[in-house]
């Protein structure tokens, strides 16, 4: 029983990228040899490894009594000590050996419509000591909870910064939600204050912020006040005394506001997972923990350098760009490029435009979005020098080996390493991804854990499956620095969500497998595993097989009820530009990904479609799509969905 193999490996991917010289004799870690040492260190006692890393990478007021504290599940990272996330991002670039920093861009911006502004540290640092003293004239205190729920503006992060300083945990409410999650969230949150905007752009359009706001917060008993940026212009309700313009109240603050001393432990941010149904799930992280786990993974996972422009292309109101839009990068005093709106307005070279615009060198964005550029074709890439960039990286979901190999030859011009990363909203940074100077990659792997970061595979029974390529599920068998601290109110759940399924491990949610050289190849979550004929298959590596196919820019597979087998497998699918869908091609696809991976993973049904629904983060929405390929009504929130005409174009037309 213990060999029983919990999930089915079918993909083969043999093509393999050495660090070129040239990267690695410049990278943070040189050489495999240096990594390796690293992991060692990291193996023999984990806990004076990230000790050694939280002291040589983050600025401490009060020294740590013990590096952890665990009681199963349970975590406390450098314990007894003080720190302040703003005082790490911020004061210390602007003050001592590093005050040259203050004239160097933290952050450069690009709205939308096309305007743009660039905030040095020392402008940042005056900033956000004003909006932390703003706050404070608002009767926020240490713990209060503030709501942020805005458009990717430079004010979303002075306002975050703000609230690190004087230790109030913010909520930050990605701008898509509808006012019924911007409820809930608030409400669990106990939010005693909220940020907004008039407005935000997004494909030309205002997305009415303030108003969602409105509808949301008279059902907050709470919130006594909201803060409003004015970024769209358009005429808004303001409700006296609770609702106050940000420009008003800044005119009038301090810029002078010296940071908390928090304790290592203090709450730092509580972050919703989207698609929730029901009561919503706060994760919660704290302070010290998270800065250092956050710190270190951009330093060398980015390979971050002083002169680097580096952009994330994540919305802050995601866990992606908390930690490495805001807090990561900037605690490494690096250059973070922020973009408002979608990445096809007005046209589809807006990316690219912005990397040769700003010389970025450094771009990290998702899978989904890499195969939509796929779809748009070619040509418009190719207008576009990119020859700035030096390393690019992945994020959201696993990467199918074809659009790893499109991202390296069309935007790397087959010379920037891909980190390719694996991590989660609960885990609050980097798990498992190359160190790009030292790393052999492979098309679709995430490689390696970091140093100090200890997964493991395992099958039903919680035994760790020793077989090389055997899949499993993939869980993590020692605390990390970074790692949720619970759902914010609710230590029962916790327990349950991710401690439950195998004793003494923290479960994903996702299944994975591990290759001959020790990699780790993560095979998407395991609700999206399916049971065909007794095979229980990986829907991400179906998925691959059908977008290697060179009509095809971008694919979905999902499981349908099927009497026979138990599971059939349906597939959707978005041909690249110019492409006609027809029977003859439909049948060539089923054919294919028998070709591909075997008779068993063949797709009992391709259905074509213009586009996937998806998120505004870029994550497909597979739940509707199983909806959808067994004729139920689709269920769930789907407040995030993108484009709403993708779904009813799927229900209404079979092709």
């Amino acid at each position: 029983m213990h060999d029983e193999i919990a999930i089915e490996s079918i993909l083969k991917e043999k093509r393999k990228f050495k660090p070129q010289p040239e990267f690695a004799k410049a990278a943070h870690i040189a050489s495999t040899k240096a990594y390796n040492q690293m992991h060692r260190e990291a193996e023999k006692n984990f806990e004076r490894f990230w000790a050694r890393m939280a002291k040589e990478h983050v600025s401490w007021f009060t020294p740590w009594k013990k590096t952890l504290q665990w009681k199963l599940p349970f975590a406390k990272w450098f314990v007894g000590a003080k720190t302040n996330v703003s005082y790490n991002c911020i004061d210390r670039h602007v003050e001592g050996p590093n005050a040259w920093r203050r004239n160097k861009a933290a952050i450069i911006w690009e709205g939308e419509p096309g305007d743009r502004r660039v905030i040095t540290y020392g402008e940042l640092h005056r900033e956000v000591q004003k909006f932390a003293n703003v706050l404070k004239s608002l009767g926020v205190k240490k713990g209060d909870r503030v709501g942020l729920y805005m458009p990717m503006v430079p004010e979303l992060a002075v306002a975050m910064l703000a609230c690190t300083r004087i230790g109030a945990p913010h909520t930050i409410i990605f701008g898509g939600f509808s006012a019924d999650s911007i409820r809930d969230r608030l409400n669990d949150a106990k939010a005693k204050l909220v940020v907004t905007a008039d407005g935000g752009w997004r494909r030309g359009s205002i997305v009415p912020l303030k108003e969602m706001v409105d509808q949301a917060v008279g059902d907050v008993p709470t919130v006594e006040n909201v803060v409003v940026v004015r970024r769209t212009e358009q005429q808004i309700v303001m409700k006296e005394e609770r609702d106050h313009w940000w420009h008003d109240l800044m005119e009038s603050a301090s810029d002078v506001c010296a940071p908390a001393k928090l304790d290592a432990e203090h709450p730092l941010f509580i972050l919703y997972t989207s698609g929730t149904t029901g009561k919503p799930k706060g994760v919660l992280h704290t302070t010290g923990g998270y800065l250092v786990h956050t710190t270190v993974t951009s330093k060398y996972i980015f390979d971050l350098k002083e002169e680097d422009t580096y952009w994330c292309t994540a919305d802050i109101g995601w866990i992606t760009g908390h930690s490495y839009v805001v807090y990561g990068i900037l605690s490494n005093g690096a250059t973070s490029l922020m973009y408002e709106g979608a990445p096809n307005f007005p046209d589809v070279e807006r990316f690219w435009q912005i990397i040769d615009r700003y010389k970025v060198t450094i771009f990290y964005t998702a899978p989904t979005a890499i195969r939509t550029f796929m779809r748009w074709g070619d040509a418009h890439i190719k207008k576009y020098r990119l020859d700035s960039l030096r390393l690019l990286g992945t994020v959201g979901e696993p990467i199918n080996p074809e659009a790893w190999m499109w991202y390296r030859k069309l935007i790397g011009k087959n010379r920037c390493p891909i980190v390719d990363t694996w991590w989660q909203t609960e885990t609050g940074g980097i798990l498992i991804s190359p160190v790009p100077g030292a790393v052999t990659t492979t098309p679709g792997s995430a490689t390696r854990p970091f140093p100090g970061i200890f997964p493991d595979i395992v099958d039903e029974n919680g035994e760790p499956t020793r077989k090389k390529d055997a899949g499993g599920y993939l869980v993590l068998t020692k605390p990390w620095p970074g790692m949720l601290r619970g759902i914010y109110g609710d230590p029962q759940r916790y327990k349950e969500q991710y401690w439950s399924r195998f004793k003494g491990l923290y479960f994903a949610g996702d299944g994975a497998r591990r290759d001959k050289d020790g990699n780790f190849w993560v095979m998407g979550r395991v609700d999206d595993v399916m049971n065909v004929a007794g095979h229980r298959l990986s829907t991400m590596e179906i998925e691959s097989a059908l977008v290697s196919h060179p009509k095809v820019a971008e694919a979905a597979v999902v499981g349908r009820p099927d009497e026979i087998k138990g599971t059939g497998v349906v597939g959707f699918v978005s041909l690249e530009a110019n492409e006609t869908p027809d029977e003859a091609l439909r049948e060539a696809l089923r054919k294919h990904v028998a070709r591909e991976i075997g008779p068993i993973a063949r797709p009992d049904e391709v259905r074509f479609t213009d586009a996937l629904p998806k998120t505004r983060s870029g994550k497909i929405m597979r739940r509707l799509l199983r909806d959808i390929a067994a004729g139920r009504e689709v269920v769930g929130d789907t407040t995030t969905l993108e484009d709403y005409s993708v779904l009813a174009k799927l229900r209404g037309d079979e092709d």
